[in-house]
């Protein structure tokens, strides 16, 4: 399918310029500190990638502790988690750009960032992935859904036009200041119109510059293979969401479907959220926490996440990766005087 938007600019890069860099606007730990897109290029070449969503900045350095490979703003977890309503397109482009900065500048993996649906037409769409690439995103995810989106699970969507949606991917290519960056391009058409568009849709979106697949709410382990067959050669991101009507499948069952990304958007929060209901409940019956002391996160463990030494305070402004290397060779020169005692 041809792909109509031409954005009228001609780029040219400098080594100076392909890392974006993130305004100078204030930020808790100081500049922004995540991997750019050309990490998750080379990464998803070499191994299937776990991508786990954060509702919040210090769940993200606990994905990063974990090991896994990226971390996720996901749009329904920030819709309901920090705005405290239902994923339809009610953030606006500025608290998008805002928490993806915060969690940018928390982490030093990278940050995959789900715009929606970018925000108004393709002029809208590059000045989105502009500003987000600033803010230290190292890829974006557009879908195909209109601006007045719903969940990728729920009964009751709509599609736009194909040609539609390959002029919002032709503008977030476009509007990438780092080549690195990886654009994601998801259908939501399988729930639409079942998933022989959801496959034609993805191909061309493919061929309109997106970098990376995503084919959302797929009924099947064989849908996940015919989709893997038909697009082998492309990156294809997975969403293993909880609750949806996608099986739950696992990463070396996804990789063998033909995947190379998985994702667990709101996974975190979901957990988080049903360990609060029951402190919550345990505090009013019994009057006090003491019965749930040895379920919570100890303030050493807080402050270890944190990358934080009381006794060195100073290390925390120069960003997360500076204080958790000062914090690992305390640990590392305290194990060393324990072990010669």
């Amino acid at each position: 399918m041809p792909c109509t938007y031409n954005s009228g600019r001609t780029r040219t890069f400098s080594q100076d310029t392909l890392t974006p860099m993130a305004d100078s606007s204030p930020a808790p730990t100081g500049p922004a500190t995540a991997a750019g897109g050309t990490a998750l290029r080379r990464a998803v070449t070499e191994e299937m990638l776990g991508i786990v969503g954060a509702p919040f900045a210090l769940a993200g350095r606990l994905v990063e502790e974990a090991g896994f490979d990226a971390v996720y703003l996901s749009g329904a977890a920030f819709s309901a988690g920090t705005l405290g309503v239902p994923d339809i397109g009610l953030f606006t482009r500025d608290q998008l750009v805002e928490q993806t900065r915060i969690l940018a500048r928390a982490v030093t993996i990278p940050v995959v960032v789900d715009a929606d649906t970018g925000f108004g037409g393709p002029r809208d769409v590059e000045e989105t992935v502009r500003r987000l690439e600033a803010a230290g995103a190292a890829a974006i995810q557009l879908e195909d859904q209109p601006a007045d989106k719903r969940c990728g699970h729920l009964a009751g969507k709509r599609v736009v036009e194909t040609t539609e949606m390959c002029d919002r991917l032709a503008a977030a290519a476009a509007g990438r200041s780092d080549p690195g960056t990886v654009i994601v391009g998801r259908s939501d058409a399988r729930g639409v119109h079942g998933i022989d568009d959801c496959i034609r849709r993805l191909e061309a979106y493919r061929g309109a510059g997106a970098d990376w697949l995503f084919p959302e709410a797929l009924a099947s382990r064989d849908e996940f293979r015919r989709v893997g067959d038909a697009l082998e050669g492309t990156p294809l991101l997975a969403n293993m969401t909880e609750f949806g009507v996608s099986p739950l499948v696992s990463i070396p069952d996804l990789a063998e479907l033909g995947f190379s990304a998985v994702l667990y958007p709101v996974t975190l929060m979901r957990l988080a959220m049903k360990a609060m209901e029951a402190g919550l409940a345990i505090i009013a019956s019994e009057g006090t926490q003491e019965s749930l002391l040895d379920l919570m996160q100890s303030r050493e463990e807080l402050y270890d996440l944190l990358g934080y030494d009381p006794r060195h305070p100073d290390a925390h402004l120069a960003g997360p990766a500076a204080a958790r290397a000062t914090r690992h060779a305390a640990r590392h020169a305290s194990s060393h005087e324990e072990k010669h005692a």
